[in-house]
């Protein structure tokens, strides 16, 4: 099972540089790229559904038998217990203003379980991957989550879910303040994660977040010594789920606030 999931990681890492390179094409032709809102802060390019096509294609050619769960296409049936979980741009709203700040987010997951989790950032070449028991990588070099024990020694990551109370985040930046804390946004939730992972952030929560924003990420945090909020296997796939991620210094901290915040 190692090896089986070694070769998936190292497909999933050239698969996102290659999906990376085409992202890459259109995000330096904005002027003729066609952009659409999904809802409220929530846009869709035709870069967003090419690239995944392009993901979704090299899946099913080297790996026919395996799900698939995507952002913007159907999902597919697998046979084998592996599903590939996709988002072939994370950070869109960047991604369609020129900010370069956007990811390439694959995972791989059996039966529920996370096993592979590749986050490719095409503006700065990083790629941050891991796998299972394997331990977390940016470019082939091992990383580590923070080992600080105060949220005043770092910045933490915060998201926006359109799907929760948005006067939660409000509160929340208001208690980690209060903490001596500051909070970080790039809206990249991928990213932020790859960057708790990398010890650059000392932790990211957010109320809510869909399957193939969070799962590689989480992989990476915990196989970089860090800690999460364990999602349901059973049901991450479909609905997405709470994260709440960190170093373990500032872990319990975070949970705290996080607990009282979003009335856990």
């Amino acid at each position: 099972m190692k090896n089986d999931h070694d070769s998936r990681m190292q497909f999933a890492i050239e698969l996102a540089r290659r999906a990376g390179d085409l992202g890459l094409k259109y995000f330096r032709d904005l002027d003729s790229l066609t952009i659409e809102s999904k809802g409220h802060q929530d846009l869709v390019s035709e870069a967003d559904r090419e690239v995944e096509l392009f993901i979704r294609a090299a899946i099913a050619a080297d790996y026919p038998q395996d799900g698939i769960v995507g952002e913007e296409h159907a999902s597919v049936a697998g046979s084998t217990g592996y599903v590939w979980v996709i988002d072939p741009i994370d950070g869109t709203a960047n991604f369609v203003r020129g900010i370069p700040a956007w990811c390439v987010v694959i995972a791989c997951a059996r039966d529920g379980e996370t096993v592979v989790g590749v986050i490719h950032e095409p503006s700065t070449g990083e790629t941050f991957h891991g796998r299972l028991g394997g331990g977390a990588f940016v470019n082939g070099r091992p990383i580590k989550t923070s080992a600080v024990t105060s949220l005043e020694e770092g910045s933490v990551g915060t998201g926006f879910s359109n799907r929760a109370d948005t006067e939660n985040v409000a509160v929340l930046v208001r208690m980690l303040l209060a903490e001596g804390g500051v909070f970080f946004r790039n809206a990249s939730g991928a990213l932020m994660l790859a960057y708790v992972a990398s010890g650059r952030l000392l932790g990211y929560v957010e109320e809510h977040m869909n399957a193939w924003d969070c799962l590689a990420g989480m992989l990476l945090v915990e196989e970089a010594g860090g800690m999460v909020v364990k999602p349901d296997p059973k049901t991450v796939l479909q609905d997405g789920t709470l994260v709440i991620t960190g170093g373990r210094g500032v872990f319990p901290k975070l949970r705290e606030l996080c607990s009282e915040v979003f009335k856990l």
